[in-house]
């Protein structure tokens, strides 16, 4: 599963998004955990002090690995300076999986051990002083996007990306990459307002959407999310003492969670799994064509100096019955529609 969570800044979707990676990890499940936000907290809230958050690479800095390692012996990408932060898999791309080692997790991933069990963490990298004033943090999101295009993940391997805050997801065409995207909504009206502007701006991309309300206090504030949101409300989150804990780092073991909020993380990976069934790898496929297209018209052909559209391979479509050789290119499965897990490059 592919899971997003989004929210206005200071609705708690880092701490949420923490959560939900140290439970998935808790129930030993295989975890990618990417930190897409433009204030870098997520790391902290797994745990790793200021000065280990800080060290972890950024994705945006190894963008010419990232891409030499994608582009494979695709003949439709003639070079990685070519590839865009939209450019899709063809026939001879590399693909990467959750579970397996390669290049691009070795310099861009660093594990984690959560309450002994491991999670791969990614980071796009903050800004830095050459970025101020000259450079769009969206370039640097650009680096997790091509990644997602590029990702075939099967049931029960789940990649969780904390997003940037607000309406800025929609700059890219990211947020059509994920299986279910979980927006965290206070009880105000501010806090409603980015569900209303999401809800509208996902309308037309069948965006797999669910409300966490969060620092719910009592009944007035759920009766207030229920008529905001109505049926798109999955679960509320009241106060917890081991968040508070945590945010002190001095977190207890995560079994020691009250349970209300154990069950309300267990909703969280209920409704990601259930939204497995719907899965349309043709309509990702399509969406990320499109996204391509629309991004090579706009500035992308001019940047590269060649006809993106090209890069276009119209054989292909990325599921999980697309095999690796053991180069770990891709080639298209005879079997399209088969559901079984694809086989791991050697």
């Amino acid at each position: 599963m592919k899971i997003a969570f989004v929210g206005k800044g200071g609705s708690g979707k880092t701490t949420l998004s923490s959560l939900f990676i140290r439970h998935l990890a808790a129930n030993e499940a295989p975890v990618v955990a990417v930190d897409a936000d433009i204030n870098q907290h997520l790391g902290a809230a797994l745990g790793l002090g200021e000065d280990e958050a800080a060290g972890l690479p950024a994705l945006g800095a190894h963008l010419p690995l990232i891409k030499e390692y994608l582009r494979g012996s695709n003949p439709r990408i003639a070079s990685a300076d070519t590839m865009i932060k939209t450019t899709p898999p063809g026939r001879g791309s590399r693909l990467l999986r959750v579970t397996e080692d390669n290049p691009v997790y070795e310099a861009c991933a660093r594990t984690l051990l959560l309450d002994g069990e491991p999670v791969r963490l990614m980071a796009t990298g903050p800004f830095t002083e050459a970025d101020l004033g000259v450079a769009c943090y969206h370039s640097k999101v650009g680096a997790v996007e091509l990644c997602l295009n590029h990702l075939v993940d099967g049931p029960d391997e789940y990649v969780v990306v904390d997003m940037t805050a607000g309406s800025d997801s929609f700059a890219s065409g990211m947020f059509t990459r994920f299986d279910m995207t979980f927006l965290v909504a206070e009880p105000t009206r501010k806090g409603i307002s980015v569900y209303r502007q999401y809800k509208e701006y996902a309308r037309d991309f069948g965006v797999a959407l669910k409300v966490v309300g969060n620092k719910v206090q009592g009944p007035e504030d759920i009766e207030f999310l229920q008529d905001e949101v109505g049926e798109d409300l999955l679960v509320t989150v009241g106060h917890s003492d081991w968040v508070r804990a945590m945010e002190k780092g001095r977190p207890a073991a995560f079994e020691l969670l009250e349970a209300t909020n154990r069950f309300a993380l267990q909703a969280l990976q209920d409704a990601a799994d259930d939204s497995y069934a719907h899965r349309d790898w043709d309509r990702y496929t399509e969406q990320m064509v499109r996204f391509h297209l629309k991004n090579a018209e706009s500035w992308g052909n001019a940047k590269t100096g060649v006809d993106l559209a090209d890069q276009i391979d119209p054989g292909f479509t990325l599921r999980e019955g697309v095999a690796s050789t053991a180069g770990g290119e891709s080639f298209v499965s005879p079997r399209p529609h088969s559901h079984q897990p694809a086989p791991q490059p050697a």
